[in-house]
């Protein structure tokens, strides 16, 4: 594998676990906690080459499913004073759900192709 992308599934992997980590204080923590634990593993596991292309594809259509499905219709920003606290939740979960999404993807099909070669 590429240095370069098992850098990255290490880095995305910490960066999941400190996004999982700081979820404490949520309403739905666990939900999100569960989220971003599971992202961090399937980062983790990229790094090791130690999954297939099938897993973080599955799981990044879901993480975009879920983009889809909370991104609220009138985005007003990520800080609380650009609007509605219920709508800045939102946009901010969306958000997180989109970089899971693209994460997991890029990883997918870079084991994709690695399989390919």
């Amino acid at each position: 594998m590429n240095k370069l992308f098992k850098v990255l599934g290490y880095l995305f992997a910490v960066l999941f676990i400190i996004s999982a980590v700081l979820q404490y204080n949520d309403p739905d923590s666990l939900h999100w906690i569960i989220i971003y634990g599971i992202a961090a593993l399937v980062s983790l596991l990229f790094a090791l080459n130690k999954i297939g292309y099938l897993v973080p594809l599955v799981l990044g259509v879901l993480a975009f499913i879920n983009f889809v499905y909370l991104y609220p219709s009138d985005f007003q920003g990520f800080d609380l004073n650009d609007g509605d606290i219920e709508t800045v939740e939102l946009g901010r979960e969306a958000f997180g759900s989109l970089i899971i999404s693209i994460t997991l993807l890029v990883f997918a099909f870079r084991i994709k192709r690695k399989l390919k070669v």
